[in-house]
């Protein structure tokens, strides 16, 4: 299978978290030293004032905005398992002339390319148990990991209306060239400790594990092998068009 990944956008979100985490670091030491100002001889006693009044609201306020943003980019470019990691080994075994993309067509984080059609995949960071009830998705949490999961900013959204997104994207760069391609929208959670309990989804709500059931690899099996795609070749130079005009 090939598999071509946005190296310097993931390259570059990692560097941004990382240097958010030692900005924000910087800016709480900066804020220690302010709050306490008179005590190491930085701050006069008539500036005290001023400094807890304007300094110090200031400063917590970057601090906050810079670590929420840090912890957001970590969980999204630097969080193990990765997805495309988690992909790609789930994978092993679909047809050598499939062809998947990381992150060059968002909001699609990931599109398979393989004989039984085009699959817009959304991946989720997330564990514990993820429940999906009534159109509403929510994690299973005790009160303390809920006060946690706020400022690890690490809530689910809806990974559906997402995916759908994203397969209604992938249908618009797509239709010139055959509007009767099948694009499948999909939601895959890569951590091993998720565990998911999914009712009535409307879109396929999936492990990445070949181990796990229901998983990505069988499902894509269950679909029909196209008639664009039933040779090696149609299915090449595809991939081919789609590359050309798409990245």
């Amino acid at each position: 299978m090939r598999i071509v990944t946005n190296e310097f956008l993931v390259k570059r979100n990692k560097q941004i978290a990382t240097y958010l985490f030692f900005f924000s670091l910087a800016i709480l030491i900066f804020g220690f030293f302010l709050a306490n100002g008179q005590v190491f001889g930085i701050v006069g006693e008539e500036e005290n004032r001023t400094v807890y009044l304007v300094g110090m609201p200031l400063v917590l306020l970057i601090g906050f905005i810079s670590t929420m943003i840090s912890v957001r980019l970590t969980n999204l470019w630097v969080r193990i398992p990765r997805p495309e990691d988690a992909i790609k080994d789930g994978l092993k075994g679909i047809s050598n002339k499939s062809a998947i993309y990381h992150y060059f067509h968002l909001p699609a984080r990931h599109v398979l390319i393989c004989p039984q059609g085009v699959f817009a995949i959304i991946s989720r960071f997330q564990d514990g148990e993820v429940i999906h009830k009534d159109g509403r998705w929510r994690i299973k949490r005790g009160p303390i990991s809920t006060l946690f999961s706020i400022f690890r900013l690490d809530g689910i959204g809806n990974p559906t209306a997402e995916a759908e997104a994203a397969a209604a994207h992938i249908r618009y760069l797509i239709e010139d060239y055959d509007p009767d391609i099948p694009v499948y929208p999909v939601v895959i959670f890569q951590d091993p400790k998720v565990r998911l309990t999914i009712e009535n989804p409307t879109v396929p709500v999936l492990y990445p594990d070949p181990k796990r059931e229901p998983n990505l690899k069988e499902y894509i099996r269950s679909k029909e092998k196209l008639e664009q795609f039933d040779t090696n070749e149609k299915l090449t130079q595809f991939i081919t068009d789609f590359e050309e005009f798409t990245i």
